[in-house]
């Protein structure tokens, strides 16, 4: 039953993936009105949209849906296909079709693939509720009887959704009603087809790890080892191979592979030139003559904050003070005599902020990370925080994971400052291009809904 299940599946999942695409579109193009002069045009690109989604679903291998994975990976795993297909269809679109293109608009060919995103929510959830109910289960045993073991013996049994059915301990010093055997008797019953999965205690001598996977590899047989409490962290590792030696890396995060750097590189530029284009080109003239109308002094101000890696960088901000000799080591507070009116204004809404985009043209910030803090400040809270210096890991960034979780403004306590951090390590631990996206689109709302609380 298995066998049969991953054999078609890939082919069922691909089938309705296009049913929903394909459905979604006629959907759109209804109830748009825009339909095309000629049919020929619609079925040329329909076509194409459907072998590129296809071709990058089974290169991607997204119908594998690990039993372990969160919903979250799953819409990260869409988000990824979706953007990759999205590039390679509007290039090659303009390139293969032409002018039949103009008549289909852009974004219904984007919401119909946006369309999809529910569908595999909808397919991971049916496939959690399969497993429960008994069915599509994988056959495990653990060799070696341990507390970390058990442990894990006890998530697979209560756990019904990972679809993975625990059989018992391979075992030469416990004997229970759970126990299979000694450890030698593991390679008499042990064959092809009656488990799946191999679990090994990590106080398995090395030896006797190599012969078990050896076995396994000539029984097509899945092995994991258990790690113990050193590597039991509430974050992922990863492993880099020098030559033929293994290392776990113990505290990288996600922005340090490259790939992943130059991703959210690129959304930085776009984004900050559309802000610096659309937005700044016109509106900073406006705030500029406010600002001198009303106090004497620059438009902009210029301040020395700690970016990645403890480098220091001048943050461009517009002047929303009046000059004083405390801008670096007083925060504004309530009523804070030292403001504007003006500035008060740009400080409700965050528009003092706008030229940090300048800073995220130059790769000093970035859109979303930590907030950079001044350098007074930065000494002050080092040495009350632990850790504190783990933020500094990343560049900084205009807008942040705690800033729309409501940390805005004025620290006034311990507290404040000690949340901050915290959810700048989360931040820094768990990027994701994801992430950074539901940031930016919350950050809307936080300008308008948690003025009361920026001064």
């Amino acid at each position: 039953m298995a066998k049969r299940f991953y054999r078609y599946f890939p082919w069922l999942f691909i089938f309705m993936e296009l049913l929903v695409l394909y459905g979604g579109l006629a959907l759109l193009i209804m109830l748009s009105g825009k339909y095309p002069l000629d049919a020929s045009s619609l079925t040329i690109e329909a076509g194409l949209l459907g072998v590129i989604w296809v071709l990058l679903v089974l290169f991607r291998k997204d119908y594998k849906l690990a039993r372990t994975s969160t919903y979250s990976d799953t819409l990260k795993q869409f988000l990824s296909s979706f953007l990759w297909v999205i590039l390679i269809f509007f290039l090659l679109r303009e390139q293969l079709v032409g002018s039949y293109g103009e008549e289909i608009s852009f974004y219904i060919y984007v919401l119909a693939l946006s369309f999809l995103a529910f569908f595999r929510v909808g397919v991971h959830l049916s496939l959690r509720r399969y497993r429960m109910s008994g069915r599509n289960y994988r056959k495990a045993v653990i060799v070696g009887k341990d507390d970390w073991s058990t442990r894990l013996a006890q998530t697979l049994k209560e756990n019904k959704a990972l679809g993975i059915k625990f059989l018992g301990y391979y075992e030469n010093n416990s004997r229970g009603e759970d126990t299979l055997g000694n450890i030698h008797s593991f390679f008499r019953q042990v064959r092809q087809g009656t488990i799946d999965l191999v679990y090994l205690s990590q106080d398995i001598p090395a030896d006797l790890v190599r012969k078990i996977v050896d076995h396994a590899d000539e029984n097509h047989i899945k092995v994991k080892i258990i790690p113990g409490s050193q590597l039991q962290w509430d974050k992922a590792l990863s492993f880099s191979r020098y030559g033929s030696f293994v290392v776990v890396n113990l505290n990288e995060i996600p922005l340090d592979r490259w790939g992943n750097r130059l991703f959210k590189r690129v959304f930085d530029i776009c984004f900050a030139l559309f802000v610096l284009v659309f937005l700044m080109s016109w509106l900073s003239p406006l705030l500029a003559l406010l600002i001198k109308l009303e106090s004497k002094g620059p438009v902009f101000f210029f301040q020395k904050r700690t970016g990645a890696n403890n480098q220091e960088f001048q943050c461009i901000k517009f002047r929303t003070m009046l000059n004083n000799p405390w801008a670096d080591t007083r925060q504004a507070v309530k009523n804070d005599p030292r403001v504007t009116r003006t500035g008060a204004f740009l400080r409700r809404f965050s528009l003092d902020e706008l030229p940090q985009f300048i800073n995220v043209l130059k790769g000093e910030m970035s859109v979303v990370g930590p907030r950079p803090h001044t350098v007074p400040m930065n000494q002050l809270f080092k040495k009350q925080i632990y850790k504190y210096d783990n933020r500094h890991r990343i560049k900084p960034g205009i807008t942040g994971l705690a800033q729309v979780l409501g940390f805005r403004g004025e620290i006034s306590h311990h507290w404040q400052i000690r949340s901050r951090v915290r959810l700048d390590y989360f931040y820094i631990r768990n990027w994701s291009f994801f992430l950074d996206l539901t940031i930016v689109y919350k950050t809307m709302g936080e300008l308008i809904a948690r003025r009361e609380e920026v001064y």
